[in-house]
């Protein structure tokens, strides 16, 4: 089994889709370093495979008895964590860094949908980003994964990784 990565920073809130959020951006900021030094391919890699890591964790609470979500957010996330799958593959076989941006915008885009708070969101209007400190994060490039009636979802997955 391979050590658990070390963390320059940690979530700042106890609220899983905090946690949530705070993973898909440590996992963004790890491929983008990545993507900054390309000669390095281990740190590739390991950034690679963390992203995909998570996804997983996603994927299989998708499937657990006491998940929360309607069927259809339920079969959205399955499906997108599919999509991740394939590109992680893809990544993993090419080493392709000039490649990274899918996986990173789908990584930001799910953690500003999870950041946004429903209380505070119209509907219609673009979600406010969080208040924690956290890595500088580009515009997402791909709408956050929402519910069907436009709201982002309200219950949220339990991530250890």
């Amino acid at each position: 089994m391979k050590p658990t990565p070390t963390y320059a920073n940690k979530p700042t809130s106890d609220n899983p889709r905090d946690v949530e959020a705070w993973a898909l951006a440590e996992a963004s900021r790890r491929l983008l370093d990545a993507g900054r030094s390309p000669v390095n391919e281990e740190t590739l890699r390991a950034a690679l495979q963390l992203n995909q890591r998570l996804w997983t964790i996603f994927q299989a609470a998708m499937t657990e008895d006491d998940c929360g979500h309607p069927p259809e957010v339920r079969t959205n996330i399955a499906a997108l964590s599919l999509l991740v799958d394939r590109e992680t593959m893809a990544r993993l076989v090419d080493l392709d860094v000039s490649k990274l941006d899918t996986l990173i915008s789908i990584n930001r885009s799910v953690a500003s949908g999870l950041t946004a708070r429903p209380d505070t969101v119209a509907p219609g209007q673009p979600a406010p980003a969080a208040q924690a400190a956290r890595p500088p994060m580009a515009p997402p490039m791909a709408p956050p994964v929402a519910a069907p009636d436009g709201q982002p979802p309200r219950q949220s997955l339990r991530i250890s990784i």
